[in-house]
């Protein structure tokens, strides 16, 4: 039976036509942001130049893409039609007359749905395991800094020697798929995802141990929540059936949080060497502050700046490293539409077939120069500060 297809123009317009939650989204969102900019602090200051404008679009372009996925798609990711194997773009589904935009894959799936979706696991994994590295970093960076001695030569050794190592082949070493039929990934999960709680819990108690009626209710709080995120991500043991990760995905996370937060951990060091010596820390000294309370509401707001512009940059690089591994077929499951795989599925067939490798690749591509704008134009708003 023959494919049937239609024009290049019907499927720009038909493309178009599928993203519009993230018209919609991106229409409502970025209004408001220009209306109330002034109020809304750095996020405000970026629709002061074109570079942030730009980065703010792509970015929450993918993010919205990501949150409305399902309803973007035509198919299921992994939904496989025989007739549509290596079918061109514009090609017709017979039974259901959708349109296979991107065209087919080498397993007859569509390529447009299968990057739509691709999306959410690069959203959901590089973000967040950033964050989880900010988190590792931040906490032990701050003391290094501000104490020295001892402590800032253990810290800074462990730090250089993860640093060391081969950053390609330390990710090929932890997401190998031996590595977890051991117990390692779920031990370094454990302590990993312990720092985020053990962080606020200070936080708050340095802030208002002398308001227990607040303290209290805050500190409930993070442990109730932290609780039950770490018993989801960890254990797999969510009563709630909310919070879970993956086996594969987990093993990822964690090899992201451990390469990224040596970086995190000499960044917030130095950082914080540099303020401690500032008058207003000196003040804080005099009226008998206590160093925890320097470190998380002194010092730590006035490098909020550069661990911003570090975190864009290091959730880019970190999207590029998913990629890579997924390229080298590495971590997620073979399966997996995020971009990684798509482009190692469709490099196979690069002289026969170009189209399937294409949405994929500029996707990566764009999310990561998204990123990149933002950086910069978050760089600039923090010199200025």
């Amino acid at each position: 039976m023959q494919t049937e297809y239609i024009s290049a123009f019907d499927v720009v317009i038909g493309v178009l036509w599928r993203f519009w939650p993230v018209w919609v989204a991106l229409i409502l969102v970025m209004g408001t942001s220009f209306t109330y900019k002034k109020r809304l602090g750095l996020y405000g200051q970026l629709f002061d130049s074109g570079v942030g404008i730009a980065g703010v679009f792509i970015c929450l372009f993918w993010l919205f893409t990501a949150i409305f996925a399902s309803t973007i798609s035509p198919f299921d990711p992994l939904a496989q039609v025989s007739v549509m194997k290596d079918t061109l773009p514009g090609a017709v589904e017979p039974a259901s007359k959708l349109v296979y935009y991107f065209g087919g894959d080498k397993l007859a799936r569509d390529v447009f749905s299968r990057m739509v979706y691709g999306s959410q696991i690069v959203l959901i994994i590089a973000p967040a395991a950033t964050g989880f590295a900010l988190m590792v970093g931040i906490t032990l960076g701050l003391p290094a800094g501000y104490y020295g001695g001892k402590i800032d030569t253990l810290l800074s050794f462990l730090a250089n020697l993860v640093l060391a190592f081969p950053v390609i082949l330390l990710f090929y070493l932890l997401v190998t798929p031996g590595i977890m039929d051991t117990p390692i990934p779920y031990a370094m999960a454990g302590l990993f995802f312990l720092f985020p709680i053990i962080f606020f819990c200070v936080l708050f108690w340095t802030r208002y141990k002398n308001r227990l009626d607040r303290l209290y209710i805050l500190l409930g709080i993070t442990l109730v929540v932290g609780g039950w995120i770490y018993a989801g991500l960890v254990f797999d043991r969510d009563p709630l059936h909310i919070v879970h990760i993956d086996p594969n995905q987990l093993n990822i996370f964690v090899a992201v949080v451990f390469a990224s937060s040596p970086g995190v951990f000499r960044i917030v060091r130095g950082l914080t060497m540099d303020i401690k010596t500032r008058d207003y820390v000196a003040a804080a000294q005099t009226r008998g502050e206590s160093p925890w309370y320097i470190m998380l509401w002194e010092i730590l707001p006035n490098a909020r700046g550069p661990l911003i512009v570090d975190a864009c940059l290091r959730i880019g690089y970190t999207t590029i490293l998913l990629g890579t591994l997924g390229y080298f077929g590495l971590g997620l499951a073979p399966e997996s539409p995020d971009w990684g795989t798509a482009i190692k599925d469709a490099s196979r067939l690069l002289r026969s077939f170009i189209h399937p490798a294409l949405p994929p690749t500029i996707a990566l591509m764009s999310f990561v120069l998204g990123l990149n704008l933002l950086a910069d134009s978050l760089r600039e708003q923090s010199m200025k500060d």
